[in-house]
């Protein structure tokens, strides 16, 4: 076996990674090695590698990591109030900060709404949609980049918008939101007001009475037939749906009669046993994984886990709470093992989007990989390949 390798890699001019704690889909190696050749996993093997092998010093060497639906571009294109950064620059940056953090795809999640008064980065996916093709096609990115769409269903134009945008192949994932106060994440009113309070320099009570009023209006005056087009397009173009903050049985059902394939950061135990039950993958925030709880008091993922409701994590607006709340979960919820932990952010994720050629270790898989040192409980990402080159 180890002289048919050698010789393998010695035509392909590829690589061995050996001397890892290999994490596995389904359990962990604690001392193997990894053959690349041609972009893909060539062979797994447990003991002393090959002659040749690079040497991991005992690291993790796991699947690079899959994300769904990250917003963090949108802090890189604004990183100020009224501050918009080169688009293509901020995708440049807002990628390096991924690979460096063990994600080698992404989803980046792109708003699809106008909402009058509203600064940030709202209406701005198509432009940002183009400054990631822009850099793709330069060869600036490190990792593998499709689009998520958010479509923020009351809002007047979500529609034509998505339209604009929906001839992309490379749009993996389209979200059905709604952020109208006092339902879904947002059943405390206050909560929200305390999240633009806090939010840049901020917005008076006055001036959110205007946009909660306004967002009201919205819901009631467009959210349904918007809803039934969002929902007819992406069955058409054959994209997963997520739905979004489902909290109430007539969320749930909406969910199932719409045929999402992920629920994003369900807010209570009920609905999340429900969507569950339908065969709907369950997606939490890292973030609440690493803080111990949600931020908007809902419920906390690692509730989820206990109950095995936990299928996917996403790292939301923190790049590094991914890797670091996958490695949290088998100390925090300990039916889960650290190969299931891994799963909920390499596998699970790749195969809901249907990106089954990654997100695992195993001949024939592409070779996304990452090496993790790990010291006082926090891990650091020393090396990243996409297809078998090192990106970072």
């Amino acid at each position: 076996m180890t002289n048919g390798i050698n010789e393998t890699m010695n035509n392909s001019q590829e690589m061995v990674l050996g001397n890892a704690r290999l994490v596995l889909a389904d359990r962990v190696i604690e001392h193997g090695w990894v053959a690349i050749a041609d972009g893909v996993i060539a062979e797994v093997g447990e003991g002393d590698a090959p002659n040749g092998a690079k040497d991991m010093h005992d690291d993790l060497v796991m699947p690079g990591l899959v994300e769904l639906h990250t917003d963090h571009l949108e802090a890189h294109y604004t990183p100020r109030p009224k501050v918009q950064w080169n688009p293509v620059a901020a995708v440049v940056s807002y990628d390096g900060q991924l690979a460096t953090c063990g994600i080698t795809t992404v989803l980046d999640s792109l708003r699809v709404w106008r909402e009058e008064g509203a600064e940030e980065v709202d209406g701005q996916a198509i432009v940002l949609a183009g400054a990631i093709s822009t850099a793709r096609d330069a060869q600036l990115l490190r990792a593998d980049h499709f689009l998520h769409l958010r479509c923020e269903i009351p809002m007047p134009n979500v529609v034509a918008e998505a339209k604009e945008l929906i001839d992309r192949p490379d749009i993996r994932l389209m979200s059905l939101m709604d952020h109208t106060p006092g339902q879904r994440q947002f059943r405390d009113e206050e909560k929200l007001r305390d999240y633009y309070r806090g939010k840049g320099a901020g917005m008076t009570d006055a001036e959110l009475d205007v946009m909660f009023a306004r967002r009201v209006y919205c819901k009631e005056t467009y959210a349904d037939a918007n809803m039934r087009a969002i929902v007819e397009l992406a069955h058409r173009y054959e994209i997963p749906l997520a739905s979004h903050d489902d909290t109430t049985p007539e969320n749930v059902a909406d969910a199932i009669r719409d045929r999402v394939a992920v629920a994003e950061f369900p807010t209570t135990l009920e609905a999340a046993r429900e969507l569950h039950q339908a065969g709907i993958d369950i997606l939490m925030g890292a973030p609440n994984v690493v803080r111990g709880g949600s931020h908007s008091g809902n419920i906390a993922a690692i509730d989820l886990a206990h109950e095995g409701l936990l299928d996917i994590l996403s790292s939301d607006y923190i790049p590094s709470s991914l890797l670091i709340a996958a490695l949290q979960l088998p100390m925090r919820a300990p039916g889960i093992d650290l190969a299931a932990a891994i799963r909920t952010v390499t596998k699970a994720p790749a195969e809901a989007v249907g990106l089954n050629d990654r997100g695992e270790i195993s001949k024939g898989k592409r070779a996304d990989l990452i090496r993790v040192h790990v010291a006082h409980d926090v891990p650091a990402v020393r090396s990243v390949w996409r297809e078998g080159q090192r990106v970072a």
